[in-house]
């Protein structure tokens, strides 16, 4: 299939939309269409995905791509299955003049069309790594700050944990169920000698005769059956069937879930050892499992990135992954990709994105990292104005201007070690704040360079600027609020990282469609409104009416 550009974007003389009754026309460019025709759908580059297609001009051509992710995007801001789209779009003279496609003959969608896309934009990830759909998200949201005049020097971040539509499992039934699906796959090639004494994996019934009919017997005999049975399968296959899914799902599940004891048997490996990326269900190999704010997560984690100003906002940066990423790794890669920044710009985040590394990281970046907290042990904010000499390796002064008369670096831990006399320390007001410890004849003080950066920034943090920033962040939680009300971001009905991050991409761009859609709106409210009609009446001759519009 070769790629072919749409040239079926303006409205032509034998438009089918001119051939509507004034009734219907008006409704419609009184609609949602309008906005999305004017704004959304101009702002769809198709030439990015070309390289999803053949450049031999022979070969029958594309369906028209901006039309296929403009529709897209209509399924998720109206929360469409793919079967109700393609009906609305046949059916609906408003999703036609939303896509361009009231010229054509007939509408350029099929059944299959989305699918097949989606598919490409799959396939293309796992051959080259590269996210052509995330590119296109991010790149459409900068043309909404572009076309909205938003001042791009703020934004603020915030995380969501998206759940893995797979079921929940439990050790023995991960296990069991890698098993089964091997003895399975051998049983389909024939080879029926590997399969001694494990025919029953392939009788239905098996599967809850072993894990819920047995409940008599103690799971550890179970599991430990199970494993043996994994072990001698993978000894009897041997390299045979390495590239099959199901053999390195099992091979997987036995490094994860079991263990070599000295006497050389396998058993259940305890499970405070098994790692939270282990497996957690076979059908989706990407999940992984985390524990947040006190409640169990299987799955990926999402972090979004929204540029705001007193106008409006817009989701102009976002990432998705398995759920054990971390708020910080998702903060240090953002300031990453965003780049030396000409003009300072500013990035406000709750406490879990906050490091030293990732505000040092920044600050080279020409970005101001703002969180609300910092994570771990808090310091004291008068513990800031130590002084060290980081060339000589010496505590220069105190808090209150104290000299120490000795010191000591430890190179290994950046550990200061200073000592003052214990006159000098015991009657100081700041003693129970700079954390001096008190001795025979002498106080030290325990302090490192990194102790006093976070102190110096819980004292930035605590001026009114920066309150008024932290109240700024509170909105960005709005979105994992409608990622799971209205976008249903937890029920992706695909598993794996790259297939359900597409269709993740997708609910990102419809809240972004949305928000444009209302600012345009807005717009056009504002500026209506603000039109006075003024009648001159003047006093020469004939009173004449002169019609002045001021805006």
């Amino acid at each position: 299939m070769a790629f072919k550009p749409n040239e079926y974007q303006q409205i032509t003389m034998d438009d089918r939309f001119l051939n509507l009754d004034e009734r219907t026309r008006k409704f419609v460019l009184n609609s949602w269409a309008k906005g999305f025709a004017d704004i959304i759908f101009p702002a769809i580059n198709e030439k990015r995905f070309s390289v999803l297609y053949s450049d031999n001009p022979a070969s029958r051509p594309n369906s028209p791509v901006n039309a296929i992710i403009g529709a897209l995007i209509l399924k998720e801001m109206f929360n469409l299955t793919d079967d109700e789209l393609l009906a609305s779009i046949l059916c609906d003279v408003r999703f036609q003049y939303a896509l361009h496609t009231t010229s054509f003959k007939s509408q350029p969608f099929s059944d299959r069309t989305f699918s097949r896309f989606r598919e490409r934009l799959y396939l293309y990830n796992l051959e080259t790594g590269r996210d052509l759909l995330h590119e296109e998200m991010e790149a459409m949201a900068n043309v909404f700050v572009k076309y909205f005049d938003i001042n791009p020097s703020v934004k603020r971040m915030d995380s969501i944990m998206v759940s893995s539509s797979c079921k929940k499992m439990s050790r023995l039934e991960i296990l069991y169920t890698c098993v089964a699906n091997m003895v399975k796959a051998v049983y389909k090639t024939g080879e029926y000698e590997h399969l001694k004494n494990m025919e029953h994996y392939l009788d239905e019934d098996d599967r809850n005769k072993t894990i819920y009919h047995r409940k008599n017997e103690e799971i550890t005999k179970r599991l430990q059956e199970i494993i043996e049975d994994a072990y001698t399968l993978t000894k009897e296959l041997g390299e045979a069937y390495a590239e099959l899914p199901e053999y390195q799902l099992l091979q997987r599940v036995l490094k994860e879930q079991t263990e070599i004891t000295a006497e050389g048997k396998i058993v259940p490996v305890e499970k405070e050892k098994i790692s939270p990326d282990s497996l957690q269900n076979p059908s989706d190999p990407d999940a992984t499992y985390r524990k947040k704010a006190g409640k169990d997560h299987k799955g990926y984690v999402a972090n979004i990135l929204e540029t705001i100003d007193e106008k409006a906002s817009i989701i102009t940066g976002y990432d998705y992954d398995v759920n054990t990423h971390s708020d910080s790794s998702f903060c240090k890669g953002t300031i990453e990709k965003l780049g030396k920044q000409e003009k300072e710009i500013t990035i406000i985040a709750d406490g879990a994105y906050s490091s030293i590394e990732n505000i040092e990281l920044a600050d080279k970046n020409n970005i101001e990292l703002i969180t609300t907290a910092l994570i771990g042990k808090l310091p004291d904010e008068i513990q800031s104005e130590f002084e060290l000499n980081e060339v000589t390796h010496e505590v220069v002064k105190c808090p209150r201007g104290e000299k120490p008369y000795k010191t000591r670096y430890y190179e290994k831990s950046g550990l200061y070690r200073a000592s003052f006399n214990k006159k000098t320390c015991e009657h100081c007001p700041l003693r129970e704040k700079c954390g001096a410890k008190l001795q025979k004849k002498s106080a030290y003080v325990l302090i490192t360079a990194k102790t006093i950066q976070r102190a110096s920034y819980l004292k930035k943090m605590s001026t009114e600027k920066y309150s008024v920033l932290q109240k700024i962040r509170n909105g960005v939680e709005g979105i994992p609020s409608i990622l799971r009300r209205k976008s249903h971001v937890d029920v992706i009905p695909v598993r794996g990282l790259v297939r359900s991050k597409i269709w993740f991409s997708f609910k990102i761009g419809a809240i972004n469609a949305k928000k444009a859609l209302k600012m345009a709106a807005e717009m056009a409210a504002v500026f209506y409104k603000n039109i006075k009609v003024r009648f001159i009446l003047t006093k020469s001759g004939k009173n004449q009416a002169k019609l002045s519009l001021v805006a």
